[in-house]
């Protein structure tokens, strides 16, 4: 059953724009889902890469990190 919603004028031309052929539903749909599988991706893909390192490995990798930040020269304000 259909259902009446209220948008502003500039949602409303953005939507026209990608529309197309497609029905309003449609393209809310296919938007809907693109950024339900967007937000699930990025969480598989930290589910993947979380824990890769191990302590040891974790550790290292922030000291050499720091130490490499500590590399660069700080400038004072207006110096050239």
């Amino acid at each position: 059953m259909p259902k009446v919603i209220t948008i502003s004028d500039d949602v409303y031309e953005k939507l026209s724009k990608l529309k197309g052929s497609k029905s309003f539903s449609q393209v809310i749909n296919e938007l809907i889902e693109y950024y339900n599988n967007s937000r699930k991706g990025r969480v598989e893909a930290l589910d993947l890469i979380f824990g890769i390192l191990s302590e040891e490995e974790a550790k290292e990798l922030e000291k050499d990190v720091e130490e490499f930040r500590k590399s660069f020269k700080v400038r004072e304000y207006g110096s050239t």
